[in-house]
């Protein structure tokens, strides 16, 4: 099935599975990938499928839609093709079987970490939402201190694990080889991290950090 590898500053944050025959891009949150920057437009761009033809489709955006570097109004996409919008880079892969992939613009994990199949999923419990990758081992992890989840810890046990609420702040902390990176992916409410705003550059995690989040706090665990 044809997948979208969302990365920013090579972060992997958001995989997409193209199930529908049209899937828009965009800065509104009605889009069905929301890519909430400036540079993007409020309607950017559509992916189209048409059996097993997918093609990119430049909706009119201020700043144009980037397939491998070059400007392009409507294109087909093959495996592999990087669509640039805005800071955004979207690996476009059209072979399922080809599971090394899907960690394109994602720091490597050791190998004895790397999962067979990653399983993206995304379910709420409060302020935790799925996570993209998987990984052998979890040596951090998050715990919520307010809220109705309070107490609550949840391994790390991802590459990428999003937090937040969908439509309203969402984050993702990914794993890298010196550490933990958290980076703000969509919403209007950036998160903190000891009362110090994330933006879409990734900034590094320490034992005992406060995050804050649409309205939760958490405190970010790690043991070395």
């Amino acid at each position: 099935m044809p997948k979208l590898i969302v990365s920013i500053d090579g972060v992997v944050i958001k995989e997409v599975q193209l199930t529908k025959d049209r899937t828009t891009l965009g800065r509104r949150p009605y889009n069905d990938v929301v890519i909430d920057h400036l540079a993007v437009s409020g309607e950017h761009a559509a992916v189209l499928m048409t059996g097993n033809e997918v093609q990119l489709e430049d909706l009119n955006s201020t700043n144009g839609t980037y397939v491998n570097s070059r400007p392009i109004r409507r294109q087909v996409l093959r495996h592999n093709d990087m669509v640039e919008i805005g800071k955004y880079k979207i690996k476009f892969l059209h072979d399922a079987q080809d599971a090394s992939e899907m960690r394109v613009a994602a720091a490597p994990a050791p190998a004895a970490a790397r999962a067979d199949a990653p399983t993206p999923q995304r379910r709420a419990f409060d302020t935790v939402l799925g996570a993209d990758f998987e990984v052998a081992a979890a040596p951090a992890s998050i715990r919520v201190t307010s809220g109705s989840a309070a107490g609550r810890e949840v391994a790390l046990v991802k590459v990428v694990t999003t937090i937040g609420k969908a439509g309203v702040a969402v984050a993702a902390i990914t794993r890298r080889p010196h550490g933990y990176v958290v980076v703000h992916v969509e919403g209007a409410h950036a998160p903190l991290v000891n009362g110090i705003t994330v933006g879409t550059t990734p900034v590094d995690l320490k034992h005992g950090d406060v995050l804050q989040l649409a309205g939760t706090q958490m405190e970010f665990l790690h043991s070395p």
